[in-house]
């Protein structure tokens, strides 16, 4: 059993995190579709000249929803590239996340939108291959409500990314390089993060 101190901080973590979900939330529904464009095109060209970009080859990347870093550029990009390209899909039932190869951009038009409005394959496609069931990854783009400048992230409240990043680290090919994708608005002074909260390697915005 966790001492009461223990369960008292860990409330209290949940409950700063709760409050600062409500003010970026309010932050992002004040941000115009061309500013949101204007940003998402600029993270795409530092994402494109990136080194660990370049330098990757299998590459996680989310589908993107109008209050996130549009990410239909990169993703393109990546199969340019010729690199190997995974995507979410999500168990809205639980906190269970898998990375599914995609073959293609044109990949996504058959897939199904969740009542998060967010696109993934089904749960009875069972054809694609799970990123840590082959060669791992190299790298994740990551999405997120907030961040600090420490790689400190603040997400939607399930942990899904944090429980498939625990689940990287038991691969043999390790942990993959983490790059968070971030309006400059969604950058915080300090994002409260609870012992299992794992940091981002680098949080990509228009002043970084």
């Amino acid at each position: 059993m966790e001492p009461a101190g223990q369960r008292g901080g860990m409330a209290a973590v949940r409950a700063a995190k709760q409050a600062l979900r409500a003010a970026l939330q309010q932050r992002l529904r004040a941000l115009g579709a061309a500013e949101k464009q204007r940003q998402s095109r600029l993270l795409t060209s530092k994402v494109i000249g990136h080194p660990k970009y370049q330098e990757s080859k299998r590459i996680a990347i989310y589908l993107s929803t109008p209050d996130e870093i549009q990410t239909e550029e990169i993703m393109k990009d990546i199969f340019k590239q010729g690199k190997e390209c995974f995507i979410p899909r999500y168990d809205p039932l639980g906190t269970h996340m898998d990375m599914l190869k995609i073959s293609s951009a044109e990949d996504i038009s058959s897939f199904t939108l969740t009542s998060w409005n967010i696109l993934q394959p089904s749960d009875d496609d069972s054809t694609r291959e799970e990123a840590l069931a082959g060669g791992g990854l190299d790298l994740i783009f990551m999405p997120g409500l907030g961040f600090d400048k420490k790689g400190n992230r603040l997400g939607r409240g399930k942990g899904y990314y944090d429980i498939y990043l625990e689940r990287c680290m038991k691969h043999p090919s390790g942990k993959p390089y983490t790059i968070a994708l971030a309006f400059k608005e969604q950058i915080c002074e300090s994002v409260p993060a609870a012992e299992h909260d794992i940091q981002i390697d680098e949080v990509l915005y228009e002043d970084s």
